[in-house]
């Protein structure tokens, strides 16, 4: 089985700010990106796509790009909740992965307080934080267990968080993963209606 919050596929995350991509407008940058990624998934020796569908791989769905749901400028604040730091994360196979709690981000939907929790996966080679959540779409437009941000520091030392770059983990692709699953207090009452979405035909199973 192969570990999933993922530093096989989504290597390529922040590859859509490279120079040749810096004179398009933040959607096209994301755009570009997710071009990127169907590319991947389709030809690369590490694609979550089992080998013998990948011929007919249409490209990752999505909801339409938001910018509202970009939120810029947050600074990872000490964890405040009344779990433990260091705890294990249940996995979809049923597995124990040790991780940590570093931190959490507030912002607002709707003029509305939100908090999400970072994490870090003990043993992980990503220097990313790991922020999984649920919403209201969940287990209907996206898979049920939670879609998945990698965070990394902006040279400010301040993170951007955004839902444009929402993806699903590898087992909806493929039981072969090992995939965290979402800690309940990830859980927000919105719509995140950006990011990766399931297919229409597959939406609500």
């Amino acid at each position: 089985m192969t570990d999933d919050h993922q530093e096989h596929v989504h290597e390529h995350e922040h590859e859509h700010e490279h120079a040749a991509e810096e004179e398009l407008d933040y959607a096209g940058q994301v755009e570009a990106y997710r071009a990127e990624k169907d590319e991947v998934f389709r030809f690369s020796a590490n694609s979550p796509i089992p080998h013998e569908v990948r011929h007919d791989f249409p490209g990752l769905p999505y909801f339409p790009i938001d910018e509202s749901l970009r939120f810029e400028g947050l600074r990872l604040e000490e964890y405040a909740g009344d779990q433990p730091t260091s705890f294990q994360i249940p996995t979809s196979d049923n597995q124990l992965k040790p991780a940590h709690r570093q931190g959490s981000f507030t912002f607002e939907i709707g003029g509305e307080g939100r908090r999400l929790t970072a994490y870090v996966m003990d043993g992980s080679h990503s220097h990313s934080l790991f922020v999984p959540f649920l919403d209201a779409t969940s287990g209907h437009e996206t898979y049920g267990a939670g879609r998945y941000l990698d965070l990394e520091p902006e040279e400010d030392g301040t993170y951007a968080l955004d839902f444009n770059l929402a993806y699903h983990p590898s087992c909806v692709y493929s039981p072969y993963y090992s995939c965290p699953l979402t800690p309940a207090e990830n859980r927000l009452p919105d719509r995140i209606e950006a990011g990766e979405r399931l297919a229409e035909d597959d939406a609500g199973h």
